[in-house]
């Protein structure tokens, strides 16, 4: 039999809904029976005893909002008679104790990756085109159009015939099938080259100089990541996202930085043609090149995942979020990296998290960037207590604290090694915070340019998100999503709702599935779909 609730930490004093309860039913719980005062739909929470105003609502042991109406012993929990309410933070030293999970089934596995000169891993292997501020977008939507098969709805591109031209001179280049037996069949002109992306934003000038150079490092980590051969860059000349900034925040990431970057400048070049048919050809041959890689076993510890949740819902934080959080404790005990962003749904666990803080400067600094964000944000008159979107509330994420708790469990329970502002690039191994909004997009793009080089992002409503370099794994709450949209869902988690599955064996299953997809035996949904979002977070005014 179902179980019919749940309840999430022995301190907590409210019960969650797991299946549909009808008014009138009796609940039996701890010893006590809680009569239910009206229709408790599944996801949502109920009240163990009565509250009055001003009461403090927990769940997952911690404050997650007040009581402004009296609510009845099982009364329903809503918008109308709770609000938002978090716990204050404090840094305070610790010495946090983590019981690592046993990992000697994995600790001899390999994934087969592209390794880079630096000593990354790549679980893919494309070429990028960027420009460097908006006004280059066209050239490199035409540039888009010369390489890839249109349908026939745009207008005709002059340049195709350039591109099938070097096709030709590359091909009459090739060893014959006597000389070479060891190039993967395939119908793409390079085969090891999984694809070219294209990156447009609105960026790069007209905004503060502070956006440009947070641009200027989001594309840096971009085109240092492992999944990225090189790159193509188109440059007006005269915006602020200038090409030396750029190249000055790779040199950061990586001094011995020796990809090839294509860089040009339509200013110096001169007539568009003259641009155009000058970055074709570089990008060509630059591909050419990136297609003699090929994949060689890597050891686990390769991998930096990145943790992400959109279109969240009240089981997210009981099944799909802790499975992450398995997955997140495997990956950083075998010597891996696990990315967590999104810092407006961390709101009400940031004691926890300053606990597990390595250090006092690692601790210190999430205190910082956490307080920082969220008096930017009330100066706009949008709070954290504004995060839930109408989707979650509907669902059962009534508060934002609710919402971050169970958003916290991706990060299971390993220490944070390290903290990084928006546009950093990751590089201690071990849980790593990364300050991003709680916006999808603006969150899976900064988690890719810190170097995630595989995305895990769990969903209880549905969400298509993807991202062009890096492989979004789309992991659902629960069953009747993983049914009904299982064009964009990957793995299911539905079985910790029902009592089929344990977390620990998902956690388990879910990295069978990470190495098989890091690997290149496995497309996600979101790779099928060519979903490649792309929006950097924008701090600053226009000016």
């Amino acid at each position: 039999m179902e179980k019919q609730f749940l309840q999430i930490d022995p301190a907590d004093n409210v019960l969650v809904a797991l299946q549909n309860l009808e008014k009138g039913a009796e609940i039996l719980h701890d010893g006590n029976i809680i009569h239910l005062e009206e229709e408790i739909p599944a996801k949502h929470k109920f009240a163990i005893h009565p509250f009055e105003p001003g009461d403090e609502v927990k769940m997952y042991g911690v404050l997650v909002g007040k009581a402004v109406k009296s609510i009845p012993k099982g009364g329903l929990l809503t918008t109308e008679n709770i609000k938002h309410e978090a716990s204050s933070f404090t840094h305070r030293s610790a010495h946090y104790q983590w019981n690592a999970p046993d990992v000697s089934k994995f600790a001899e596995r390999t994934f087969d990756g592209f390794h880079r000169a630096d000593g990354q891993v790549g679980t893919a292997n494309f070429w990028l085109v960027i420009p460097l501020v908006f006004c280059e977008n066209r050239n490199v939507e035409v540039i888009k159009d010369a390489f890839l098969e249109e349908l026939g709805y745009a207008k005709p591109n002059p340049y195709k015939g350039l591109v099938k031209n070097l096709i030709n001179q590359y091909e009459s280049k090739k060893p014959t099938a006597s000389e070479s037996n060891t190039q993967t069949a395939s119908s793409r002109t390079f085969p090891q080259v999984d694809g070219i992306k294209f990156l447009t934003h609105q960026g790069g000038c007209g905004g503060t100089r502070q956006d440009a150079e947070a641009l200027c490092a989001l594309l840096a980590g971009y085109i240092h990541h492992p999944n990225v051969a090189g790159a193509t860059v188109l440059s007006l000349g005269c915006q602020h996202a200038q090409a030396a900034i750029l190249k000055g925040k790779l040199y950061e990431f990586n001094p011995a930085f020796d990809k090839p970057l294509l860089v040009f400048e339509q200013q110096q070049e001169g007539t568009e043609p003259a641009l155009l048919s000058k970055a074709i050809e570089a990008t060509f041959w630059g591909m050419a090149e990136a297609n003699k890689l090929s994949r060689k076993p890597a050891p686990l510890s390769k991998l930096s995942i990145g943790l992400e949740c959109g279109g969240s819902d009240g089981f997210s934080g009981i099944s799909a979020n802790p499975v992450l959080g398995r997955v997140s404790d495997l990956i950083v005990a075998l010597g891996g990296k696990a990315i967590l962003s999104e810092f407006p749904e961390l709101c009400g666990v940031e004691q926890n998290l300053i606990d597990r803080c390595v250090n006092d400067q690692t601790a210190e600094r999430f205190s910082s960037l956490m307080k920082a964000y969220s008096q930017a944000a009330e100066k706009v008159g949008s709070g954290f207590d504004m995060n839930p979107s109408p989707g979650n509330i509907r669902d059962g994420l009534i508060t934002d604290a609710i919402k971050s708790c169970g958003a916290a469990k991706k990060g299971g329970n390993s220490p944070v090694t390290d903290v990084l502002d928006y546009g950093e690039y990751v590089q201690k191994p071990g849980l790593n915070l990364l300050c991003t909004p709680g916006n999808d997009v603006e969150s899976t793009t900064a988690l890719a340019g810190a170097g995630a080089n595989l995305i895990l992002f769990t969903t209880g409503l549905g969400t298509p998100t993807g991202n062009p370099i890096c492989p979004v794994l789309k992991v659902s709450s629960n069953d009747q999503l993983a049914q009904r949209m299982p064009d964009i869902i990957d793995f299911n988690t539905g079985g910790v709702i029902t009592g089929e599955k344990a977390i620990e064996q998902l956690g388990e299953e879910l990295l069978e599935e990470i190495i098989a997809i890091a690997s290149g035996k496995k497309l996600t949904k979101a790779m099928m779909l060519n979903q490649d979002d792309f929006i950097p977070w924008k701090r600053g005014v226009s000016l």
